[in-house]
């Protein structure tokens, strides 16, 4: 059981790009990946959810927002899967607010000042 975890815990490690070293690395083809644009995901989310471009665009404003705070220390964004989440509570008639905070807030962190953060964010969008 022992040598499991280690192997496990090796295999973790790996998985981080800086602890390959550089002739591993060289090995592999590497892919960047970011956001969409906000009018891309405001109609992936609008066509994942479907709801309106424009009730799309609250969810994708709170993810650019939320986004942000990763330059200021908050090491997690939002996918745009979970704001299509969000965008699929609002279809159903879940307030916006409430939509956001369950499918994007809660999700995200556990870290209650993040979360703090997170959800005044959602609450200036969505008074």
């Amino acid at each position: 059981m022992r040598q499991a975890y280690h192997k496990s815990a090796r295999r973790t490690n790996a998985n981080r790009s800086n602890d390959l070293k550089s002739s591993t690395r060289q090995r592999f083809v590497s892919l960047a990946f970011d956001y969409p644009p906000h009018d891309r995901e405001v109609a992936i989310i609008a066509h994942e959810s479907g709801v309106d471009a424009e009730t799309a665009g609250d969810p994708a404003t709170l993810g650019a927002k939320v986004r942000y705070l990763r330059q200021h220390g908050f090491e997690k964004g939002v996918s745009t899967r979970l704001l299509v989440y969000a965008g699929q509570l609002i279809g159903r008639g879940i307030p916006a607010r409430r939509a956001c905070e369950v499918a994007v807030c809660r999700a995200v962190t556990d870290d209650a000042e993040a979360h703090r953060a997170i959800a005044e964010l959602a609450a200036t969008l969505f008074p």
